[in-house]
């Protein structure tokens, strides 16, 4: 059975493993990958370098994970956009395996 993503896109590092660490905590959710992204207007940001979180699990705990997550990257450096895929399709999990980190 396949599980959900969430996908969490905060500012910085130390963001990310914040916002991670809450995630886990709050749901049965497992850190699949951190992805980097310095986009093209990343002087214009509050911090220069997007991190993307992506977890896994039931739906459920991935709501709950990505609800902290954003509660938590909020208390540092904020979020950039957030997003959960119930339930990926094969093609999108082909590109979900792909990992800048």
């Amino acid at each position: 059975m396949k599980k959900a993503v969430g996908l969490i896109e905060v500012f910085g590092m130390a963001t990310a493993y914040y916002a991670a660490d809450a995630a886990c905590k709050a749901g049965d959710v497992t850190i699949e990958a951190f992805d980097k992204n310095k986009p093209s207007n990343a002087d214009d940001l509050p911090v220069p370098l997007l991190i993307m979180i992506k977890i896994r699990g039931a739906v459920a705990d991935v709501e709950a994970g990505v609800e902290a997550a954003v509660r938590a990257a909020d208390e540092i450096a904020g979020v950039h956009a957030k997003y959960i895929i119930a339930n990926p399709s094969d093609d999108m999990e082909k590109f979900l395996k792909i990992s800048c980190l």
